[in-house]
């Protein structure tokens, strides 16, 4: 069954892509994390957020239809805190329809019982809306679809904006854990600054063109696996689908040398950006290439 778009507001939601980084920043205050907290505090109250995160990554097109969903740990080696955090934060099984109805004829699965809140969603939303009392669903991403298949998909996401729905994409645009150095802690190789200065200029100008970017001559560095990019397309493709595209930068960085920390809005009035240190500090004896972040 198809419904029609019911407008909530007089203004679009807004939708955002944030670049999660470590899962540190949920437990820490830094320049990104102030930046997702402000944003929360910006937005018009929104009745359900839709996330597409680096973190569910499957063969399948699937959002969460479970009305509680379970907060998920998906990484090792961090301090117990971090293990101890929860996001309890009620579903919307209803959503999983609207969802379903919007991106039609793509074929969109409903997962009642696997999957739930996990940490690319968590550690932004304890920052941005942090009383956990707006209803969470997440969108998976399907690994075995080619780019272009995610930027159309997040056009076709594009009325939930019309029904109150915030759609945050979780991810970064540069994220290489091999190639971390811990001791620079908020730097970029030249590399990853080129790419994501490449990408930013995509985002901004020209977001149907952002898919482009896998014959960038970085792009093996900065994209060594798809996960944390293909978040990035689904803003994108948001912002290609708007009658007039707004997107801004609400926080950029880099942090150990191979990940960069660049945050973006669609359709949210420009305000200034913080400034200072934003990497976490890194858990002792933590290998970069297993921590999962």
């Amino acid at each position: 069954m198809t419904s029609d778009p019911v407008r909530t507001s007089d203004v679009l939601m807004p939708a955002a892509f944030f670049g999660h980084g470590s899962p540190m920043n949920a437990l820490e205050a830094n320049r990104y994390t102030a930046a997702w907290k402000a944003f929360g505090e910006t937005v018009p109250r929104p009745r359900a957020i839709l996330v597409v995160s680096a973190h569910w990554y499957i063969n399948a097109t699937a959002v969460t239809a479970m009305p509680r969903p379970r907060t998920i740990h998906d990484f090792y080696g961090f301090p117990r805190e971090l293990f101890e955090v929860q996001y309890p934060a009620p579903g919307l099984p209803e959503l999983a329809t609207e969802v379903s109805d919007v991106v039609h004829p793509t074929w969109v699965g409903a997962d009642v019982d696997s999957w739930g809140i996990d940490h690319g969603t968590w550690s932004v939303l304890v920052h941005a809306f942090p009383d956990a009392s707006i209803p969470v669903v997440q969108l998976s991403i399907n690994a075995a679809k080619p780019l272009d298949y995610h930027l159309e998909l997040g056009a076709k996401l594009a009325p939930l904006r019309e029904r109150g729905v915030l759609i945050v994409a979780s991810g970064n645009v540069v994220h290489n854990l091999r190639g971390m150095d811990w001791t620079l802690a908020d730097a970029g190789y030249d590399w990853a600054q080129r790419f994501d200065e490449d990408a930013k200029s995509r985002m901004l100008t020209d977001p149907t063109e952002f898919a482009t970017l896998d014959a960038h001559r970085d792009y093996g560095l900065a994209v060594p696996t798809p996960d944390h990019f293909i978040p990035a397309l689904y803003l994108a493709g948001l912002a290609g689908a708007a009658d007039a595209p707004a997107t801004e930068i609400l926080v950029d960085g880099y942090a150990y040398g191979s990940l960069s920390m660049t945050a973006y809005a669609l359709g949210l009035t420009a305000r200034s950006r913080p400034d200072g240190a934003g990497s976490p500090q890194p858990p002792a004896d933590l290998p970069p290439e297993a921590s999962n972040i």
